[in-house]
């Protein structure tokens, strides 16, 4: 059996509110090291808000988030930006410097977290590059490559630290679907190098319950539902099956 190299994420009762909207209303989930869950659900209920929270960019009203153990609602100012070299985010629009090439982009979580040399840095970046197909795009800025190859610049970004954790905000959205199928199949490719444990944000059901171990679907501001992938698909709750088959009639209201 491969050593699983990741950390394990816990959340525990996690409620978050913005104003009179409540968007997280008591979230518990497990994820085991090296394991890659996939989160879905509707659009605008919560999943990125989810990941905000695990990654320390967001603090809870109320609940824990458990990294191995510790929680990273008690981490503040220095200690949590020490922590957050062992995450990699890959923003649902990329969030590539627009005044950075390729290469700076890429770049700049080594300058910024580790105390790497110039040479190493260039060689981290070039073999980061190629592992997502990007050799030959170092100088270009984002304004200046397609949106899949911001995509891509974007995930080389996030694995360039050898993170343990990875989050992945909607990586495909706005991919057509061949680039998105071969964005998946990279991730896919990644993990199984790196052994991160992950938390990936999608809309490309089913594709993408062929490359995770699990799946939870959040609704209403908490977990309704988890299991592997052949357990959510073969799921007779209706709220589920509504969402999974894309149908418009069902107990979820579209307006």
């Amino acid at each position: 059996m491969q050593l699983r190299r990741g950390k394990m994420i816990r959340l525990e009762d996690l409620h978050k509110s913005f104003g009179e909207r409540g968007v997280l209303r008591g979230v518990s989930l497990q994820v085991k090291k090296g394991e890659v869950v996939a989160l879905i659900g509707r659009s605008g209920y919560g999943k990125s808000v989810l990941l905000k929270h695990v990654s320390g960019l967001m603090q809870p009203d109320r609940g824990h988030v458990l990294i191995d153990g510790k929680d990273m609602c008690c981490l503040k100012g220095r200690a949590l930006r020490r922590f957050s070299i062992h995450f990699g985010f890959v923003f649902q629009r990329g969030a590539l410097f627009d005044y950075m090439t390729v290469f700076d982009n890429v770049a700049f979580p080594l300058r910024k977290k580790t105390r790497l040399i110039e040479k190493e840095i260039r060689e981290k970046v070039h073999h980061g590059l190629y592992q997502v197909g990007l050799t030959g795009a170092e100088h270009k800025y984002p304004a200046e490559i397609s949106g899949g190859m911001i995509k891509r610049t974007a995930l080389a970004r996030a694995l360039v630290t050898e993170p343990e954790i990875m989050l992945l905000d909607e990586p495909t959205t706005g991919l057509d679907p061949i680039i998105a199928h071969a964005m998946l199949n990279l991730i896919d490719s990644c993990h199984k190098n790196l052994r991160f444990t992950g938390i990936l944000v999608t809309h490309q059901i089913p594709r993408v319950f062929e490359i995770v171990d699990r799946v939870a679907m959040l609704h209403e501001g908490a977990i309704l539902t988890q299991g592997s992938p052949q357990e959510i698909l073969s799921s007779t709750d209706p709220i589920v099956k509504q969402f999974i088959n894309g149908d418009i009639e069902g107990p979820i209201q579209y307006h």
